[in-house]
């Protein structure tokens, strides 16, 4: 319990009933408690930077270009990956006319459909995201999450 002299400065302020609480509880847990609220909040706001991930889609046209449903070119770029325009919201391994790996394939009938995150973490390492097989052997270790809100923000702006 504090002593009263502690507890009457505290109420002054306002804050008698946090520091209380935070008396009761071992310091070490209240750091726990702390940190783990702080990485909850940082995950919730995680998001990627569509301006950043214009610049690093650079990267990605040498094999990879955006091209809208009517033909019109947004990035142009490669042919040797798959089309990226709409790919978020995608069914993995579905665009018409590309021939992907088996295991990508897979991935896309057991109900893989590509959001920011899941695309984010795909090109971080995709062979190991597909468990070592993947014909995209690129490695985007950085602003994985800015390229697929670009990406995403590209379909929409349509």
């Amino acid at each position: 319990m504090l002593p009263p002299t502690d507890a009457r400065i505290v109420s002054r302020i306002g804050f008698v009933q946090p520091v209380l609480i935070l008396r009761r509880i071992p310091m070490k847990r209240a750091l726990t408690l702390a940190i783990a609220a702080l990485g909850l909040a940082t995950a919730a706001h995680a998001g990627g930077d569509p301006a950043k991930g214009e610049k690093i889609f650079k990267k990605c046209k040498s094999c990879h270009a955006i091209v809208a449903p009517d033909g019109t070119a947004i990035v142009k770029g490669g042919k040797v990956g798959p089309n990226l325009y709409g790919v978020i919201g995608r069914k993995a391994g579905s665009y018409e006319g590309y021939k992907y790996s088996k295991a990508l394939k897979a991935a896309g009938e057991n109900g893989l459909v590509w959001s920011e995150e899941e695309l984010a973490k795909f090109v971080a390492n995709p062979k190991k995201y597909l468990g070592g097989k993947s014909k995209m052997s690129f490695k985007l270790r950085k602003g994985g999450e800015d390229v697929a809100a670009y990406l995403a923000s590209v379909a929409k702006s349509e």
